[in-house]
């Protein structure tokens, strides 16, 4: 019985374009434009080209700065900072008058550079400036110490090295944020519309009536109807995982280059397989109770709203919080867990300890919530509309 009813419920929501447009066609055009969005946003600008404007007066010497680089490209203009704020370059470099003369005599002279550092072409073109007058001033101050018969290593009595303690490449953080982020709310929109139509929407049809008049115990009916929810969950989450994997192996650069699992690749899909099962499953729970509770589809949809939106706090506990520094409490908490475990299977580290406690506070917490679900629902005050 409860197979028929599992099986039944199943193709009542895939028969339902807005339960498939959101189990499948969603997840796969909002990783799609995700993915893309953040390897734009890790790119580093190379085999760009970028617009500079300079000065008319400006002498050849003092454009020869900038005109040697190839990814730059500059615009001559009678007002720099004007041609910037009209889009023609991505930024504007106001040189002192007489700029290289002054210095090379000794002077002192002003540099201004006009960017805005909202912009990433904008922000990657005042970097490559900053460096290029940075080098410029290094080589002038070296000339002027051998010229007054002084060492340059004066000016520089001791040298700074910064060591990574994670040889790991630093766009994998990034992606540690971003697979759990889409994960879970993949997996909250998916399995969403198929929880409310499942106890709302029966309710609201006036057909759950006629479903309890059925001799199908309460019991086996809930189950099923959970079981349908999770499946959809799972469904979406299996499809998220592998639309990210395709599309970062085959249509990024530095987010593939920042993914490397070694020998380890198998069991650490398995694990991010099963982990992503148990997270839907947890959610189903708390969807089927909101589901429960709401007496029409809309009412159930406002009560699970702030579900959906859980999703976004983990992102920022764990986007500052290194993988040395993950503790108990990461994975002791629910839907964090899955943020801070997925981190660590990322970084390519496999922590049993850190997978049972994951498993064990999800599976708690399920039972919990299923439990007062099915308390509810044995009540014909919560399953009667």
């Amino acid at each position: 019985m409860l197979r028929n009813i599992y099986l039944k419920e199943m193709k009542d929501c895939f028969r339902d374009r807005r339960t498939l447009l959101l189990t499948v066609f969603l997840p796969i055009v909002m990783m799609t434009g995700l993915i893309f969005f953040y390897e734009n946003m890790v790119s580093d600008g190379e085999g760009e080209v970028y617009k500079l404007a300079l000065d008319e007066s400006v002498t050849s010497e003092e454009k020869a700065l900038f005109s040697s680089l190839e990814n730059i490209e500059i615009i001559e203009s009678t007002n720099p900072e004007e041609a910037f704020r009209n889009g023609e370059a991505q930024a504007a470099l106001l040189l002192e008058e007489n700029f290289i003369s002054t210095v090379e005599a000794g002077g002192s002279a002003s540099v201004t550079v006009v960017g805005d550092s909202f912009s990433q072409n904008s922000a990657n073109l005042m970097n490559i400036v900053m460096n290029t007058l940075s080098g410029f001033e290094k080589s002038i101050i070296s000339e002027r110490l051998q010229v007054e018969g002084m060492n340059p290593e004066l000016v520089q009595p001791f040298t700074i090295e910064q060591k990574e303690v994670s040889e790991e490449d630093p766009n994998i953080g990034l992606i540690a944020m971003l697979i759990p982020m889409m994960l879970a709310l993949s997996i909250g929109i998916g399995a969403g519309p198929a929880a409310s139509d499942l106890f709302a929407g029966e309710k609201e049809k006036k057909t759950m009536e006629a479903l309890l008049m059925t001799p199908v115990n309460r019991n086996t009916l809930l189950f099923s109807k959970w079981l349908t929810i999770s499946t959809i969950g799972s469904i979406t989450g299996l499809i998220t995982l592998i639309v990210v994997a395709v599309e970062i192996q085959f249509l990024t650069e530095n987010l593939k280059n920042a993914v490397s699992f070694g020998d380890d690749m198998g069991l650490i899909i398995g694990i991010a397989v099963v982990i992503s099962i148990i997270y839907a499953m947890f959610i189903a729970s708390l969807l089927m109770l909101t589901s429960i509770i709401g007496k029409t589809i809309k009412e159930s949809q406002s009560y699970s709203t702030p579900i959906m939106m859980l999703a976004m706090f983990p992102v920022m506990i764990i986007a500052s919080v290194g993988i040395n520094e993950l503790s108990f409490h990461h994975f002791a908490i629910p839907i964090l867990n899955l943020f801070s475990l997925l981190k660590e299977l990322l970084f390519g580290i496999i922590n049993y300890e850190h997978l049972l406690i994951t498993l064990a506070s999800n599976l708690i917490c399920m039972v919990i919530v299923f439990v007062i679900g099915r308390i509810l629902f044995l009540k014909d005050k919560w399953v009667m509309n």
